[in-house]
């Protein structure tokens, strides 16, 4: 199966990796959880957090203390949209897609298309951006 087919369906992350002065950043933590989702009709949905948020006090989904709310922003990162296959390389299994933040839990990325570049190897879908030093590993949710 090409990769392009492959990517449609539901990943589980693997790892997250990210750059910062060319030291390695755990953003999320060391054993963040997350999803990305490729529906066949074109969008893209990506949600990671990191383990061990606390609940807000109150118990209740949008009354957090501002503490509580930016801590639980902090260790989480989401956005969905539209993507694009722009190129694929069958010798090497690779492929370039487009992502546009429709929705997204920064509002830096709102509106914005950036390119990733995705690798499937041994099992695995492995994803780097051109906007940072990140790698995301995946694996097929069951």
């Amino acid at each position: 199966m090409k990769l392009t087919e492959y990517l449609i369906g539901t990943w589980e992350l693997v790892d997250y990796e990210y750059q910062v002065n060319g030291e390695k950043s755990n953003p999320l933590g060391e054993h963040p959880t997350g999803f990305l989702m490729y529906t066949p009709d074109g969008y893209v949905s990506a949600q990671m957090m990191k383990q061990g948020r606390p609940s807000y006090k109150s118990g209740d989904l949008h009354t957090g203390t501002e503490k509580e709310m930016a801590e639980a922003a902090h260790g989480y990162l989401a956005y969905a949209g539209a993507y694009k296959i722009t190129d694929f390389d069958e010798k090497t299994n690779t492929v370039t897609v487009l992502h546009t933040m429709s929705v997204s839990m920064n509002p830096t990325w709102l509106g914005e298309t950036q390119k990733r570049f995705a690798e499937f190897k041994d099992g695995l879908l492995t994803i780097t951006a051109d906007v940072n030093d990140s790698k995301l590993v995946w694996k097929k949710a069951k």
